[in-house]
């Protein structure tokens, strides 16, 4: 058979992972520095767990892990033939083992509140928390969405304080500073949302409108409205408040102003103009003289996103910068989400980064910084037994000195060791031959450079490449 991978995940070979370590890496960085603390938990989490969490469209897309030594096949077969004679509890049986009881996860956010819920206990809260692990959606791979993909996640739990959201909103300048990378941060409020499922006289499917709402900008208002209807929310009611959210996310005026004219439209609705006050608070805190954001920081009143168990403040970040279209950052707050595992009344707040979306905007907008291509700076050559021995002692030095550098491991001709050089990306290669030993030397050849090389000390070599 031909060699591949499953549909919708990818190999990373040396070059990539170097990338993506850097991305893991800077975000990293800014979590820890925020007072962020590491976490891990199971590839796969039991199914009750996952379900009921996502909304209709995200249990859909759970990976369901069938039970180990059971097949399709096998379990149809065990069921019709209890069926067809009447063992009903043969039936349940053999139900029971074709059903799938585990799931691979499907974001970090929720195995987070399990975790919490179930090491209570042994946890100081306000509990802060980061993850950066891999999550799996049965989805149909396209451009920059994929069946397997890392999430980097910061959550904080215990704390209905709105100062949580204004360090969420800085905390993700600053992951997009550190990368170079000019974003627009939308925030929404669900509660907002809700109030105007109310004013619209729909107070019950306030999370119909939500989802629908949260395809606008991919599937256009004639779908949106058409998809509401499905869900029998109609009317012009309805597509007034369409058009004034959309007017408003698509107009040029400062949040300020869109905020102002959200509280119009909210006139009547305690829980829509509940929602304003929070994303006021927020926003004020955000701009406030030397607390403020580098990237563009707007009020998207159509921002919804999909997820059953936002409550309050949403974020969503995308690029400003080439040609993905999609989100590569969000998050929001959810106020009773441990509550389905039987803790209530704890609020948490998070934020989760796409590391996949943000590599491929990097890699397209060539922001990746040019020395991730190798981790190895120096190569000696090897002419021998003895040459080799000689340059283990030196390459001890340069180890011990910070510098990544490899001896090759075979006496082979020198045009193939430079080949290796240039294909692995290494800048500089170190001669060592009889005469380099007596005089206790290396050259040192820059590759690429139309040059034979220079003799000097190995010291004069360290200072160089220590730079």
């Amino acid at each position: 058979m031909k060699p591949s991978v499953p549909k919708g995940t990818r190999d990373f070979g040396p070059v990539e992972m170097l990338r993506r370590k850097y991305i893991f890496r800077t975000i990293e960085q800014v979590f820890l520095k925020y007072g962020f603390l590491p976490l891990e938990t199971p590839a796969m989490e039991h199914l009750e767990t996952l379900t009921g969490k996502y909304g209709e469209e995200g249990d859909r897309l759970i990976f369901r892990i069938q039970e180990r030594g059971r097949t399709f096949a096998s379990g149809v077969a065990k069921a019709v033939e209890a069926a067809g004679t009447g063992d009903m509890q043969g039936l349940a049986e053999a139900t029971r083992r074709f059903t799938a009881s585990e799931a691979l996860r499907y974001d970090l956010t929720v195995p987070f509140a399990r975790y919490v819920v179930q090491h209570q206990n042994d946890l100081a809260f306000p509990f802060k928390r980061y993850q950066i692990q891999p999550v799996w959606r049965a989805d149909n791979p396209q451009k920059g969405r994929y069946r397997e993909f890392y999430q980097c996640d910061a959550d904080m739990i215990g704390s209905n304080g709105l100062l949580n959201e204004v360090e969420l909103v800085q905390l993700v300048d600053e992951v997009f500073q550190a990368m170079g990378l000019q974003v627009a941060i939308k925030l929404n409020n669900r509660k907002l949302l809700a109030g105007c499922a109310a004013l619209i006289g729909y107070p019950e499917s306030a999370l119909d409108i939500a989802i629908a709402l949260d395809k606008l900008e991919k599937i256009g208002m004639e779908q949106v409205l058409a998809e509401m209807k499905e869900r029998g929310v109609e009317g012009p009611k309805v597509e007034w408040l369409i058009n004034e959210l959309h007017r408003l996310n698509t107009s040029t005026l400062g949040w300020r102003a869109v905020l102002a004219e959200l509280k119009v439209v909210l006139q009547g609705s305690p829980l829509g103009l509940a929602g304003c006050a929070e994303l006021e608070t927020i926003l004020d805190a955000v701009a406030h003289e030397g607390v403020g954001v580098a990237n563009h920081l707007a009020i998207d009143p159509t921002l919804a996103r999909g997820l059953d168990y936002y409550t309050g403040a949403i974020i969503e970040v995308k690029a400003l910068e080439g040609t993905l279209q999609s989100s590569i950052c969000g998050g929001g707050r959810y106020d009773d989400l441990t509550g389905v595992f039987g803790l209530k009344g704890m609020s948490g707040v998070g934020i989760s980064f796409g590391a996949d979306r943000i590599y491929d905007v990097l890699l397209e907008t060539g922001k990746f910084p040019a020395e991730l291509g190798a981790s190895t700076r120096l190569l000696f050559a090897n002419f021998g037994d003895a040459e080799a021995r000689h340059c283990l002692r030196l390459l001890r030095q340069v180890r011990a000195a910070g510098i990544a550098a490899e001896l090759y491991p075979d006496n082979a001709k020198l045009p193939k060791q430079f080949t290796y050089a240039e294909k692995k990306g290494i800048p500089y290669v170190a001669i060592v031959g009889d005469s380099e030993m007596s005089e206790g030397t290396v050259t040192l050849k820059r590759m690429g450079a139309n040059e034979k090389g220079t003799a000097m000390p190995i010291e004069a070599v360290i200072a160089l490449l220590t730079r």
